[in-house]
């Protein structure tokens, strides 16, 4: 090779390098970027799971019984949700055997999310049985009676709900009946979802819910994770979209769009759980006009608005005290499962069950009564 020739080559070598360096650049960019990607997609995968892929299990010392309210029968039920995991459902009814007017509708209640199951909202059940309907209760997936490892997801509930709704229309008590619905938090959300599969129902009172599953998760994620839970929004669409198919589109917006059925929206300003941001005021913007709905906007009650706690205050009080009298770290890892026993005991031997089941607020829920006999004339 001529030294023209050898000279020439070394200057294509030396031109090439540079192409090369940013060609390696480039790869390894994407290889990270991939990576940071997939990564942060685990991540979401696995926050996700470890808030909704948990049991709701109520806790038995402060869990209501049938028999703490006079006059209320209930007949237990077994119903099947998507995935053929057995949920319990409940008929409540008077046991007055001298009441002989007919129901005027059933209402179908969802509950909350994270105490349990239906049983914290028996007293809800007991008022409405007590002024002339039925009421069917269920426990959702993953909670106390119910079947499953874990909720799952914000969207199971609203699948839940479908499946209680076609349950009580073959039931041959409430079959012919009108249905409202009542939710309440998470219940809240898939009441007010559920109109685009059962447009049928005449009623719904929706209280502290949220519009829908990513808007609500956003919200909490933003109080744990700051700015950071920007980033994992998309990984929790495309992860909710592959659980829960076209029910992880689900919102409340489209669904009260759906449906003729008359709304009561009742939400505190201060609600600490569900901002207010996510659920009424969205609401309010876009059905303010429209004369089915009605807005019920509370005051300094918080997210359980339904009852007047000066009994737990009174309760929380006593238990405060009687912590100072315990001869042991309750705090200490080796002493839970003792402190676990002597608190149930505690709570078994001094809450006053009378005033424990009786703390609902009487005058919002004349209006709620109110509002459901209006609905089904």
């Amino acid at each position: 090779m001529s030294n023209e020739a050898k000279t020439e080559n070394k200057q294509k070598k030396t031109r090439n390098k540079p192409r090369k360096i940013a060609k390696v650049i480039t790869i390894i960019f994407v290889i990270l970027l991939l990576v940071m990607l997939v990564g942060n997609g685990i991540l979401t995968v696995v926050i996700y799971n470890q808030n909704f892929n948990v049991r709701g299990d109520s806790y038995e010392p402060f869990m209501f019984y049938v028999e703490d309210f006079q006059g209320l029968s209930r007949t237990q039920y077994e119903f099947t949700s998507d995935k053929g995991q057995k949920l319990a459902g409940y008929l409540y009814e008077t046991s007055d055997e001298n009441e002989s007017d007919e129901p005027k509708g059933v209402i179908v209640l969802a509950h909350g999310f994270g105490g349990g199951g239906h049983n914290s909202y028996m007293d809800v059940a007991n008022y409405f049985v007590q002024n002339g309907y039925y009421v069917f209760a269920y426990d959702a997936t993953g909670c106390d009676e119910s079947e499953g490892e874990g909720v799952g997801g914000f969207p199971q509930g609203v699948i839940d709900l479908d499946h209680a709704i076609t349950f009580v229309e073959g039931l041959d008590k409430t079959k012919d009946l009108p249905i409202c619905l009542f939710g309440h938090s998470w219940g809240g959300y898939c009441v007010s979802c559920i109109p685009k599969y059962h447009p049928e129902v005449k009623a719904i009172i929706e209280c502290s819910g949220f519009n829908s599953s990513a808007e609500e998760f956003e919200a909490q994620g933003k109080e744990q994770a700051g700015s950071y839970i920007y980033t994992m929004m998309p990984y929790v669409h495309l992860y909710e979209r592959y659980k829960y198919g076209e029910y992880s589109k689900c919102n409340a917006l489209d669904g009260l769009a759906s449906t003729d059925a008359k709304v009561m929206v009742v939400h505190s300003q201060d609600d600490g759980v569900v901002p207010i941001s996510v659920g009424y005021d969205k609401y309010y913007e876009k059905f303010k006009d429209d004369d089915r709905f009605k807005f019920v906007e509370l005051q300094d009650k918080g997210h359980s608005i339904f009852n007047d706690y000066t009994y737990a205050d009174e309760f929380d009080s006593g238990f405060d005290e009687w912590l100072k009298t315990l001869d042991y770290d309750y705090n200490l890892d080796k002493n839970k499962e003792r402190f676990m026993e002597d608190k149930a005991d505690y709570i078994h031997k001094n809450l006053d069950r009378e005033k424990w089941t009786n703390t609902l607020d009487k005058e919002l829920f004349e209006e709620f009564l109110d509002f459901y006999d209006a609905a089904v004339r």
